[in-house]
């Protein structure tokens, strides 16, 4: 296993360690205690000496002995002591208490490696296992579940920080975002918070979005960070914060706009068709032939063949199908044995590739009838659908027409909207397009992120209070209206007419 992989080991170039070590002793003053925490060769520990000089008290952890050795050969004559330690078995709150009320700060560069990036390692490397982002049923199952060790890290080392202490740490950026809003939702702001960009691509020859992060351990009510485009406090900046229950990029913008924030009980978004074999499930088109991830030609029913519209595809606009994919249920749960009875070539095509598919590692799946799959229900097969990829910066919605009378599937990284005809989905193409609505949503949207547009973003725009701003609620209560189910029309009705405040619930966050 590639050590580098294993401990996210980027050692900190001397030139970049210096520049941030003079930014902290500008923000912070002259520490008293300086301790870096997974310390490798000890860069931050070798400009602080250069910097600070014998002032301070210096120490070291790390887990490599080959590192501890180098660092203690290299900087044992000016007084630095160097441990070696795993990070994970350290009582970090019991370290930092013996140090009293001195200017404690904690710099470095944790791993930049995830939880699942080591699991499928075979690492052993990480944190005891707990549902510390206190994610709940579904989400904990699944990709909200993974996170950067650094997160881990970074919060236990804010959670043990003395007020006059602080934090000054690269990490990805959005690494640190993750870490403010825990403290924002769960335990309060900390003073001083801020986020200075770094070209990763550059210092580590990777191309993430990174930054060194650096905050205080004093208590606040505030709940914003401010963020540089450099390592200067001159250089621009903008301001992302925790308002109204979860994270805004902007916010001003959001300010302009939290009229349009609440959620909707008219419309709901849903995630696409997730299957987790691709090669099997998915197929391009040769005339009426179909082609599989293996380049097999494949013979099979077109029961439960539907066109399938990728991320790709709609953040870049296409709306000619080039895909199909195989869809085994209406809804999650339902019996795939079906299957082998309506269309006997396709349960045997399921069974030639059942080695696949029962080997697919969500849990998700478990306890599910066989070849199951997921984000799909009554919405997946609306004739009409409004959808959006979740891969992209720029926030671009597309209307999307059945395609030769059959309603087409979008993939798992996208989200849509269920319509019923060409008139519902053109309606609701002009709201989510119109200034109101891209503003707020870009409000809420961090660039940086892997996914950029998530459902949680999606599902806190209120169609009814855009609807109303717009001067269009007539038309939205049409719509409602024709499409919802008998028993739903009374209270859908009542519940677009009714003020905000009884329909503005909890985020999803």
């Amino acid at each position: 296993m590639s050590s580098k992989k294993e401990f996210g080991d980027f050692q900190t170039p001397k030139s970049l360690a210096f520049r941030i070590v003079c930014l902290v002793a500008d923000l912070f003053g002259t520490p008293d205690v300086v301790i870096e925490p997974t310390a490798g060769l000890g860069a931050f520990l070798k400009s602080s000496v250069e910097r600070w000089g014998n002032k301070p008290k210096y120490i070291g952890y790390e887990i490599k002995r080959e590192y501890v050795e180098s660092a203690r050969n290299e900087l044992q004559m000016f007084g630095v002591e160097m441990l070696h330690s795993d990070f994970f078995t350290e009582d970090w709150k019991a370290n930092l208490a013996q140090y009293g009320e001195s200017k404690t700060l904690i710099i470095g560069n944790p791993p930049w490696v995830t939880n699942s990036d080591l699991g499928q390692l075979g690492s052993k490397n990480l944190p005891t296992k707990t549902n510390f982002q206190g994610l709940r049923g579904f989400d904990a199952r699944t990709g909200k579940s993974n996170f950067d060790i650094a997160e881990w890290m970074l919060i236990r080392l804010i959670e043990a920080l003395p007020p006059k202490g602080a934090v000054a740490m690269l990490c990805k950026t959005m690494t640190a975002r993750k870490v403010l809003r825990h403290f924002w939702k769960t335990d309060g702001g900390r003073e001083g918070a801020r986020l200075f960009h770094i070209d990763a691509k550059a210092e580590f020859d990777v191309a993430v979005d990174a930054c060194l992060f650096f905050v205080t351990g004093k208590r606040t009510n505030e709940q914003i960070a401010t963020v540089y485009s450099d390592l200067d406090t001159m250089s621009a900046s903008t301001r992302f914060g925790f308002i109204d229950g979860d994270l805004v990029s902007d916010i001003n913008a959001y300010q302009a706009h939290k009229n349009l924030d609440g959620g909707s009980l008219a419309y709901t978004w849903r995630s696409g068709v997730k299957h987790d074999a691709t090669k099997v499930m998915e197929f391009t088109r040769n005339g009426q032939r179909l082609i599989n991830g293996f380049g097999e030609e494949i013979e099979i029913e077109e029961d439960y063949i539907f066109p399938l519209l990728k991320s790709s595809d709609l953040g870049n606009g296409r709306l000619n199908i080039r895909k199909a994919v195989l869809v085994t249920q209406k809804r999650t749960g339902d019996d795939t044995v079906a299957i082998k009875h309506k269309a006997p070539k396709t349960w045997a095509y399921l069974l030639r590739y059942a080695d696949v598919l029962d080997a697919r590692k969500s849990s998700i799946y478990e306890n599910r009838p066989r070849f199951s799959i997921f984000g799909v229900g009554s919405y997946s097969f609306a004739p009409w659908k409004i959808a959006i990829s979740g891969l992209y910066k720029n926030i671009f919605f597309v209307a999307i027409p059945p395609c030769h009378g059959r309603p087409v599937m979008i993939d798992d990284t996208c989200y849509s909207i269920p319509c019923q005809s060409s008139e519902e989905a053109n309606f609701l193409y002009e709201l989510l397009t119109s200034d109101p609505a891209i503003q707020f949503l870009q409000s809420l949207v961090f660039v940086d992120s892997k996914r950029p547009i998530t459902i949680d973003i999606l599902r806190r725009l209120s169609f009814v209070e855009l609807a109303r701003e717009l001067g269009r609620l007539d038309e939205l209560q049409q719509f409602v209206y024709a499409y919802s189910g008998n028993e739903e029309q009374e209270t859908q009705m009542m519940l677009l007419m009714e003020p905000k405040k009884r329909y503005l619930g909890n985020h999803s966050t």
